[in-house]
């Protein structure tokens, strides 16, 4: 039987690459979303794939959700904790709300959807856990001080919980992606793609929303069962760790 994927954030941009990734290897997937019923909509037509709305930065509402998906496909056995946002500016004009939003939505929804589905996959000894954190969360960025700690929270997030989950079968790692082709990044000016981001990028290009779901498929497989606490760098180059 197909194991069910859960994925936050899962219907644009790197979230909708991970889905799709993740069908075309067989498993069952769901996908969250927060607020875009269109995008959302239009998401499940094009692919199939069952859709479910809640707020991830609220426990009760993903527990509620959770138990939805698992009503519908089975118990989640990999979850792919996607879902982010921004709410950049700099430190000293930033608002307890930007602050609060960004740290709820980014880390605070580990807690919130891994909490759901952990008793469950220490039960059945088996589990993947992917965090797709960021390239800022390793190297900090100016002007998104409370992604930036977010991010990094979620990288120390998966080393503790790797420790934890090994005697159970539950792998848990996270992605930091770089530049990535998204809808959000390429509606940044040429101009400023050309002179300010691409130079830092070794490899001299975006990388492609497939690449870092090629990333998701590998570390959701049976074949990566050796590999837990990981951070895996997928930015082209950009920053060495």
């Amino acid at each position: 039987m197909s194991r069910v994927a859960l994925v936050t954030g899962g219907t644009r941009g790197i979230g909708e690459a991970i889905c799709k990734a993740l069908r075309a290897e067989g498993y069952k997937v769901a996908a969250s979303y927060a607020g875009n019923d269109e995008a959302a909509q239009k998401f499940k037509a094009a692919t199939g794939i069952p859709v479910f709305k809640w707020d991830v930065s609220n426990f009760d509402a993903c527990g509620a959700g959770i138990k939805q998906v698992e009503a519908e496909l089975g118990p989640v056995e990999i979850l792919v904790n996607n879902a982010g946002i921004t709410k950049d500016t700099m430190f000293h004009r930033m608002t307890p709300e930007q602050w609060n939003a960004v740290i709820g939505t980014n880390l605070g929804s580990l807690f919130n959807m891994t909490r759901q589905v952990i008793e469950g996959m220490r039960a059945r000894k088996f589990g993947r856990i992917i965090n797709i954190s960021s390239i800022n969360g390793q190297k900090g960025q100016m002007g998104q001080v409370n992604y930036s700690a977010a991010k990094a929270g979620e990288i120390g997030f998966t080393k503790a919980l790797a420790q934890e989950g090994a005697k159970s079968g539950i792998t848990v790692n996270a992605i930091c992606p770089g530049y990535i082709g998204t809808e959000m990044v390429k509606a940044v000016p040429q101009e400023v793609l050309e002179k300010s981001i691409l130079p830092h990028i070794p490899l001299g290009r975006l990388g492609e929303p497939e690449e870092i779901a090629r990333c998701v498929v590998f570390l959701a497989s049976d074949q990566s069962g050796f590999i837990t606490g990981s951070t895996l760098t997928a930015n082209g180059g950009q920053y060495m760790t």
